[in-house]
């Protein structure tokens, strides 16, 4: 996982670089945006993407006196809202707002209709955060030992739910099979919503979902939590321990959300955001609806971001293929 202190620090300095060393670059980038930005959220409305993207649309349509619209282009196990962006004009107008799919499909799938590398440019990694293992109410499993018994005694029955393939759940979940040897039956779904329409009532057994998507239906008694994906327990939710120490040692998931551009946008339009980015998150307000949400306020600068695509490709890749998962 990523420094936040040091991207802190680092974002201030490359944005202080790049507004020293390029006046005609400033000149030119304070006329954006001139009119509504579109935010792409390639997952159905109602996931915990969802709180993440409108938490920050709110604060950027403030710092640019221009409306950032978050579109939901769920589909495809995000390739739809991701190509939406790829093949859009280079015009900074339309921003996708991207997690762990983007680092992990080209390993999952034969084809893709983008290049994660070639056809978007970063922006800034806005935030990180853990899942949750969460199951229904009415589960017998009160916590993570428990829940392992339940499955081992229940084989070919217990089932997980994500919100698609490639997504963190999804990688949570085939992560927990390979490391207690159980082997629970994926259910993906077409986004976090239904996925908890059905785990709630117990349709399906559990899943290792979004913090922002399950904290208010762990606080309102519908979901029980069991554990924290991360090596650090949560700070909103102090009495539940981490996958880790609760019976799987070395369990370690950690998720984010990042921003990315066409390809070819123009580099100050690039900084610009970026800069705008880091200013909305400094908000005090804004950073404590977000961490309300569960999450870790980063605001990387374009160049760390770029390194740490780079390197969830080469962590996922290798356990994608050890694991031998496929997406036919």
């Amino acid at each position: 996982m990523l420094d936040r202190r040091r991207f802190a620090a680092l974002s201030s300095a490359s944005t202080l670089v790049a507004a020293l060393g390029a006046p005609p670059a400033r000149a030119q980038t304070t006329a954006f945006p001139m009119r509504f930005v579109r935010l792409i959220v390639p997952f159905p409305a109602g996931g915990g993407t969802d709180v993440i993207a409108r938490i920050l649309a709110n604060r950027l349509s403030v710092v640019w006196g221009q409306q950032m619209v978050v579109e939901n282009k769920g589909g495809g196990a995000t390739s739809i809202g991701t190509e939406a962006v790829a093949k859009s004009d280079p015009d900074g107008y339309a921003v996708l707002l991207q997690s762990l799919p983007l680092a992990v499909n080209k390993f999952l799938f034969k084809t893709l209709p983008y290049d994660p590398v070639a056809d978007l440019a970063p922006v800034s990694l806005v935030c990180d955060y853990p899942n949750i293992m969460a199951v229904p109410a009415s589960s017998p499993a009160h916590t993570v030992q428990e829940f392992i018994e339940y499955a081992r005694a229940n084989p070919g029955k217990a089932t997980y739910a994500s919100s698609g393939h490639g997504t963190s759940v999804h990688l949570s979940g085939e992560l927990f099979n390979k490391m207690t040897g159980l082997k629970l039956l994926h259910v993906p779904y077409r986004g976090a919503g239904p996925a908890l329409n059905d785990l709630i009532p117990g349709r399906v057994d559990v899943m290792f979902n979004n913090t922002g998507a399950v904290l208010p239906l762990i606080a309102a008694g519908k979901l029980r939590a069991l554990g924290i994906t991360s090596q650090k327990r949560l700070a909103v939710l102090p009495g539940v321990p981490t996958v880790s120490e609760a019976g799987v040692p070395g369990f370690d998931v950690t998720g984010w959300y990042a921003m990315f551009v066409q390809a070819k946008t123009p580099e100050p339009v690039i900084r610009k955001m970026h800069a705008d980015t880091v200013t909305a998150l400094a908000d005090p307000d804004t950073r404590a609806k977000l961490e309300q949400a569960g999450v870790g306020v980063v605001g990387s600068s374009p160049e760390e971001l770029r390194a740490h695509l780079a390197a969830e490709m080469a962590k996922w890749g290798a356990i994608i293929a050890e694991a031998g998962i496929k997406v036919e």
